[in-house]
């Protein structure tokens, strides 16, 4: 097992120096961290400054919560609270959780900056639920920065590629 496996999110140097292998691996321990429910832990994984966003499926992709009504527009406190909401007893969507695998695809470095990396990905999350099971699918796109040597999300987009939520009925899983 690689260093990489066993710690995802350790000992990354510069923008340009990261390969698509790297993000791989982080985007991969992000799905796992979701799916096995380690919210707070995924927490980690953002800056203090990062934005999560999941616009509805009717308005372009670059559309902006400032103008427009959002399935999710979360800043780092928000998406904090959504997390403690989610693991616990009385949230009542997800309580017990859903079951959910994720599987990330088609993984891209779109823009190496100083300031970080653009990266985009195709994804699928499955998701079982009282008898019902229901799939969530489209494209992630992120900013990610490099922090005391650690790979972070300062922005997470994530764009649906369903004509609505209809079959899923709510979203009340983090994609």
């Amino acid at each position: 097992m690689s260093q990489l496996a066993m710690k995802p999110n350790a000992g990354f140097g510069p923008a340009a120096d990261i390969e698509r292998l790297q993000i791989e691996d982080f985007l991969f321990h992000e799905a796992d961290l979701l799916d096995r429910w380690r919210l707070p832990e995924w927490l980690d994984l953002f800056t203090e400054t990062a934005v999560y966003h999941v616009p509805p499926t009717d308005i372009p992709a670059e559309a902006s919560p400032d103008t427009n009504l959002f399935y999710i527009a979360d800043d780092r406190f928000r998406l904090g609270e959504r997390v403690k909401r989610l693991m616990k007893r009385t949230a009542h969507a997800e309580y017990p959780h859903s079951r959910t695998r994720r599987l990330i695809t088609n993984v891209m470095i779109t823009d190496r900056g100083a300031d970080g990396l653009g990266v985009t990905c195709n994804f699928a999350v499955f998701r079982t639920k009282d008898g019902a099971s229901v799939t969530f699918f489209g494209q992630a796109i992120y900013r990610l920065v490099i922090r005391q040597g650690s790979l972070l999300i300062d922005n997470k987009r994530i764009v649906l590629d369903t004509p609505g939520l209809r079959e899923q009925g709510r979203l009340s899983i983090i994609l």
